[in-house]
């Protein structure tokens, strides 16, 4: 098993920083603000040969007992009980703290190695720095820049220099679909994800915005395994005013692009909004295989339910291709079917599809219903074959294909989504004209 090592500290003090460049990623969000992680988020890192887990936590206050930031603690101290090494991060230039006294308090109670890291501490006298550390009782202060990258390898190092090799560690892990949970605000997205694997690994808590990166979540069932990508609500635009939630749609947007499937919860209890289309819309056009998860389903009576459904057809006809769901987030109804039809819509986004059966259903398509004139011409398909997957696309070759009606590409579409079965994900066809020799001759 690789090692898993805690970022732990008090807020600001650099601990997404140093996540990611042990990660070489940007995938936890980094800026100015205290508070700005609020759930553990896990990673792969690696230094020189050896892999290990890192895992960022939010602001640790041992001493909350309420509100959001008690939430944020108790996320720490799961991760902390997950550890096998923790990494207690302070601040060079802010000094020792109350707030580090009662982490280390905390700390030394875990009964896990513990490494005192002094961070920010560029340009500065180092010696110095850890002296006023040492009162903490964690062993020698180890002092960096996350920021900068100094003398990190070194920690890194001696942290790892005390966990032996495991041969298991160089097998390669199968990480199955990449599943994005997306949605407006509050309507129950970090529910689900806690529902799906069976813990709190997330913080859901009543109140619009408390998720604001997106969280990676690794979990295995019946022998299949995913990766669940918990995002911040999507706001209308207008109403995106804190820098925060502003970095939270990036995040969001960039979570779809890297999915394989996602999944878009609607509340059953509210009107489908022009959010809840603009949201779908952005991930049919990024070309994402879709599950949509009405929640709260439970909580409706049965004229809400056709109410939901008729508004459903009327709002959202562009996702005939998805499959709808009817779920209790909260009561764990439906998840069953869900994790099935994001199974079924992953298989229908990676499928192979042979050029030949593709060819035969161009050429019967166009036997049924030929593609109308432009300018006099009419154009010619002769083959199609695949072009990519995720979503499937199908590449058709002919002549004059510059001018081929919209409503005649949407025609084909159909014609293979229903050949194939490829309920579940959206389809991509792309036109090449052939180069015509005589073009420039007079």
């Amino acid at each position: 098993m690789k090692p898993t090592l805690v970022l732990v500290g008090r807020p600001n003090v650099g601990k997404s920083t140093l996540f990611n460049r042990l990660t070489k990623t940007r995938d936890a969000l980094v800026a100015d603000f205290p508070g700005l992680t609020r759930d553990r988020r896990y990673g792969l890192g690696r230094v020189a040969e050896r892999e290990f887990l890192v895992v960022d936590t939010a602001g640790f206050d041992p001493v909350a007992k309420e509100g959001i930031v008690h939430e944020m603690a108790k996320q720490a101290e799961q991760a902390i009980a997950e550890a096998d090494a923790l990494l207690f991060m302070v601040d060079a230039r802010s000094g020792l703290t109350p707030h580090d006294e009662q982490i280390a308090t905390r700390l030394r109670r875990a009964g896990r190695p513990t490494f005192l890291v002094v961070n920010k501490a560029e340009g500065m006298n180092r010696s110095m720095i850890a002296a006023e550390f040492h009162e903490l009782g964690l062993g020698d202060p180890l002092c960096i820049s996350s920021a900068h990258g100094d003398n990190v390898t070194a920690l890194m190092e001696l942290v790892l220099e005390t966990f032996p090799v495991d041969p298991e560690d160089e097998e390669p892990e199968g990480r199955g679909p990449r599943v994005a949970i997306v949605g407006r605000p509050n309507v129950g997205k970090s529910t689900l994800v806690n529902t799906l694997i069976g813990e709190e690994r997330v913080i859901a808590f009543d109140m619009p915005g408390t998720t604001r990166d997106a969280i990676e979540v690794p979990f295995e069932r019946n022998g299949q395994h995913y990766t669940l990508i918990d995002t911040a609500g999507l706001r209308k635009r207008g109403k995106v005013f804190e820098a925060v939630e502003k970095f939270s749609v990036i995040k969001t947007l960039q979570s779809v692009e890297q999915s394989n499937v996602v999944v878009l919860v609607l509340d059953a209890s509210q009107e489908i909004s022009d959010q809840d289309a603009h949201i779908a819309g952005f991930v049919v056009e990024a070309g994402r295989a879709l599950v949509v998860a009405v929640n709260k389903w439970d909580s409706v009576d049965d004229y809400r339910r056709q109410r939901i459904k008729e508004d459903i057809e009327r709002k959202l006809p562009f996702l005939a291709f998805a499959r709808f769901l009817y779920v209790s987030a909260l009561k764990g109804q439906g998840i069953v079917p869900m994790l099935k039809a994001v199974d079924g819509a992953y298989a229908a986004a990676m499928t192979k599809l042979a050029t030949p059966k593709l060819t035969r259903l161009l050429l019967d398509a166009i036997a049924r219903q030929q593609p109308p004139r432009h300018s006099g011409f009419r154009p010619k398909m002769r083959y199609a074959h695949q072009g990519g997957m995720n979503p499937p696309v199908i590449v058709v070759h002919g002549s004059a294909l510059d001018h081929v009606s919209a409503s005649y590409t949407r025609y084909l579409e159909r014609t293979f989504q229903e050949a194939f079965k490829l309920q579940g994900t959206p389809l991509r066809i792309q036109f090449k004209s052939g180069h015509n020799p005589f073009a420039t001759k007079d």
